[in-house]
């Protein structure tokens, strides 16, 4: 069992972290940071002595004053280092740092510094350090205007906001999960390498990320289809571009249903040349289905008979959203990633489903968990 401490640990690749490590728990412990711990020497020594791997993410992207962000990044270092030989301990340290190393802006050169300081406090130490060069982030939840362009823009378009381009070019991407995948990795290798570029997963431009996601707005977002999805790159844009959708005004989806002497027909799910796979079920009144949640997959529950209460809470937080469908105005409710799901029925007749999920690019990759709503 190897013990792992995350500083930083509420924020955006640190939620990521600490949930993906909690679906291993055979063979990783979490030890809980508390950001308050770098304002408690006491408090921040006694985590250092509880780990075994240290994730360093603990830092400042953003402030008015650029000088701000260099002062904070290298004292939340040096605070660290200083707990380390406080205690004596001599963890694996996992260090974030950024390509913006070589920009020369405040940012960049805090986190140079920072690995030069974590590189020197391994030598002197005997510790082990990874000092991990990492490209631009994206993935669900992160902060718009914060974290990344992708996040900005995503925001905007599911909020009635116009993104704008400040300055177009290539960027280096990896996805959120993937760049959890590499700390992981890196864990389980055990070994220190200073510096380690970590790979980044695909190269776009600002004017074509933009148009990728405004395609997804006016199918997904705007008419409900499930637009095509070219490679696992875009699965991830799309899984990200949902994240920052008002769930709880969005849903339930209501269908277009035409009937006539015949009889009823409602589209359910409508695709743009991808596949899937599509299931039905029955379900007796008072039986919940579900208590899991996918880390990567895209599902949809479409209820077409009976009535339904459909439950998603984000993994990690109490935060719960519930939402009642009932078959005689078909709708449909899709499931966000790292959202535990159910559904009930809550009529008194039999509830009828049709699910639609899709793996995509990554068959056999774990991806569904179990826990309650």
């Amino acid at each position: 069992m190897i013990r792992v401490g995350i500083t930083g640990q509420p924020g955006f690749v640190g939620t990521h972290l600490y949930n993906l490590l909690g679906t291993m728990p055979q063979e990783f412990e979490r030890i809980p940071c508390e950001d308050s711990f770098f304002s408690d020497e006491a408090a921040l020594r006694a985590f250092v002595r509880r780990c075994d791997v240290i994730v360093h993410l603990a830092a400042m992207n953003r402030h008015p004053d650029p000088q701000v962000i260099y002062d904070t990044n290298v004292k939340l270092v040096k605070q660290l280092v200083a707990a380390l030989e406080a205690e004596r301990a001599t963890p694996h340290v996992l260090f974030s740092s950024s390509i913006q190393e070589e920009r020369g802006n405040p940012y960049g050169d805090s986190k140079k510094e920072g690995r030069r300081l974590l590189h020197e406090w391994a030598q002197r130490s005997g510790g082990k350090f990874t000092g991990c060069v990492i490209p631009n982030v994206f993935g669900p939840f992160g902060r718009p205007n914060y974290n990344s362009v992708v996040a900005t823009f995503c925001h905007k378009l599911t909020h009635g906001e116009v993104p704008e381009i400040m300055v177009d070019g290539k960027i280096k991407l990896i996805y959120v999960g993937d760049l959890c995948r590499e700390f992981i990795d890196r864990i389980r290798s055990g070994a220190g390498t200073d510096p380690y570029p970590v790979p980044w997963g695909a190269e776009a431009s600002v004017s074509g990320l933009l148009a990728t996601l405004q395609r997804f707005k006016a199918e997904y977002f705007e008419k409900g289809i499930i637009p095509e999805l070219h490679d696992r790159f875009e699965v991830q844009l799309f899984n990200t571009f949902c994240a920052y959708i008002d769930h709880a005004n969005f849903f339930p989806f209501m269908l277009k249903k035409n009937s006539d002497a015949r009889g009823t027909f409602v589209e359910t799910v409508k695709l743009d040349r991808i596949g899937g796979q599509v299931s039905f079920s029955t379900t007796v009144p008072g039986v919940t289905r579900g208590n899991h949640y996918h880390t990567r997959k895209i599902e949809r529950f479409a209820v077409i008979k009976g009535k339904a209460r459909i439950e998603l809470r984000r993994v990690g937080t109490a935060d719960k959203l519930s939402f009642e469908l009932d078959g005689d105005s078909p709708s449909f409710v899709d499931m966000p990633v790292w959202h535990t799901h159910n559904i009930t029925n809550i009529g008194q007749e039999d509830l009828y489903t049709i699910f639609w999920i899709n793996e995509f690019y990554d068959p056999g990759d774990p991806d569904t968990f179990f826990e309650e709503v």
